[in-house]
């Protein structure tokens, strides 16, 4: 099951702090639906409130009215590491010699165990499985002695990974995004109040503006003086190394993501497909909603129909949110739903975003060949995922990737299907403006960030690191 990373939002300086960060978490729920949290500051106490589900099940009325103060952070979230609990639910909150202070995060640490053992060592005490709260002990000691801005950029020259952080002390808040710009984090403004998202969609929500991406390495401090833009410590890579998979599949259309336009970044991905192979089909099908602009793209570029054969159920979510694979089974079967007419005795061609273990994908085409399709394509806009992430997007391990165990033909055989293609990596990079700066690992094995994990898949296969 493929899960997501975080989501992140926060606020400074307005009167209303709670409520629009109720808001900018629920247009970004797409990132994670297992527990959302929100912590205010009302210029004396500290207000926090989390739980498990989703925003609109978290937070009531009533909460949204006890989270007074005009600053404020929230997080939605999947668990890529540390287990769906409740006390892993974030943001999470230290006291520290008579101050509070709050962390929420997005990606995924690759030091943790290295820092856990030596923390503990030391006599730390951890309270939840999560790399966050690793961040936060390396936090509090750096409070020892700095301020909370030099502490932040301390610790962070600690950590390795992937990593937007919003920190929040006082009347301080501090937006991070690491030095490899791994994930999103934007800069905005409503009513002269910065705001910061992971996605943008949340700025269109509140009707704020959208200023620009906070930068890789870049620390953003929101306090009583103003705003003033840091950078971390070095060494910095010399380019960033976006994950992709941002605009692949798991960002909003509707949203700017690394300075591109999601949605015409996937429609340019599905004409690029179609350069590269379109079958003689009678229509271009997607699976809704993750396929659809990809599909779009195709159609226009291969002069074919696009057509709605899958009808989705918007009251389910993605299937693979799903914390059992038999939960996860059901997903599939209740989703998507056919409709019959459109598929008895056509020539289909079904346009996708990714395959990851191919039991989704293997389910619809045996409906559709239940249904009388004569022939069933598919043409799938990214290349194949052949390598598992270690830097926040959870992916299987590499024996249940079905790209890495299986040849194209053999693939096309577990699926019976007519025939299949994926985007080659050059066409997926022609697909979007900045194609130097993004991290194809998962497509490739070329891991920016070395760690433990990374290690062991090179012994196992020479492909890693190696760009094969």
């Amino acid at each position: 099951m493929i899960r997501h990373e975080c989501g992140l939002f926060g606020i400074y300086g307005h009167e209303d702090a709670a409520r629009l960060t109720y808001f900018g978490l629920y247009a970004q729920q797409h990132r994670g639906q297992e527990s959302a949290g929100i912590v205010t500051w009302d210029g004396s106490t500290l207000h926090d409130y989390k739980g498990m589900g989703l925003v609109p099940d978290v937070f009531s009325e009533s909460v949204l009215r006890d989270l007074e103060g005009d600053v404020a952070i929230g997080h939605v979230r999947y668990s890529t590491t540390g287990r769906s609990q409740m006390r892993n639910a974030q943001p999470f909150v230290a006291h520290f010699r008579g101050q509070d202070i709050a962390v929420a995060h997005n990606g995924n640490l690759v030091n943790t165990v290295e820092l856990r053992e030596e923390l503990e060592s030391d006599g730390a005490i951890f309270s939840t499985t999560n790399d966050t709260e690793v961040f936060v002990h390396l936090l509090v000691r750096a409070l020892r002695t700095k301020n909370l801005v030099d502490a932040v950029r301390d610790t962070c020259a600690r950590v390795r990974g992937a990593y937007c952080l919003l920190v929040m002390c006082g009347n301080t808040l501090v937006a991070v995004r690491d030095p490899h710009g791994m994930h999103p984090l934007a800069l905005g403004r409503l009513d002269n109040s910065p705001v910061f998202a992971s996605e943008t969609c949340a700025f269109d929500l509140l009707e704020a503006d959208y200023e620009r991406p906070i930068a890789a390495g870049e620390v953003y401090v929101v306090d009583e003086n103003g705003e003033r833009s840091l950078r971390l410590h070095g060494p910095f890579p010399e380019k960033p190394r976006q994950c992709i998979f941002e605009l692949v599949y798991f960002a909003r259309p509707d949203s700017f993501v690394f300075g591109e336009q999601v949605y015409q970044c996937r429609k340019q991905m599905g004409w690029q497909l179609a350069h590269e192979s379109t079958p003689d089909v009678d229509f271009i099908m997607p699976f809704p909603d993750s396929g659809v602009y990809s599909a779009v793209g195709f159609a226009q570029c291969a002069e074919l129909p696009y057509e709605h054969a899958m009808i989705r159920n918007h009251y389910v979510g993605r299937t693979f949110i799903q914390p059992t694979q038999s939960m996860r089974n059901f997903g599939v079967r209740v989703k998507i739903n056919p409709v019959r007419s459109m598929i008895e005795g056509k020539r289909i061609c079904i346009v996708d975003d990714s395959i990851v273990r191919g039991t989704t994908m293997r389910t619809r085409v045996k409906k559709l060949r239940e249904l009388g399709a004569k022939e069933v394509h598919i043409r799938i806009s990214s290349p194949p995922v052949k390598f598992p992430c270690f830097y926040g997007i959870d992916f299987p391990s590499r024996s249940e990737l079905v790209a890495a165990g299986m040849s194209l033909e053999d693939i096309v055989k577990e699926l019976d299907v007519d025939s299949l293609h994926y985007l080659s990596i050059d066409g997926l990079l022609r697909s979007v403006m900045h194609s130097d700066s993004y991290c194809l690992a998962c497509f490739n094995g070329d891991y920016p960030i070395p760690c433990a994990e990374v290690e062991r898949l090179r012994l196992e296969n020479p492909c890693v690191k190696s760009n094969c």
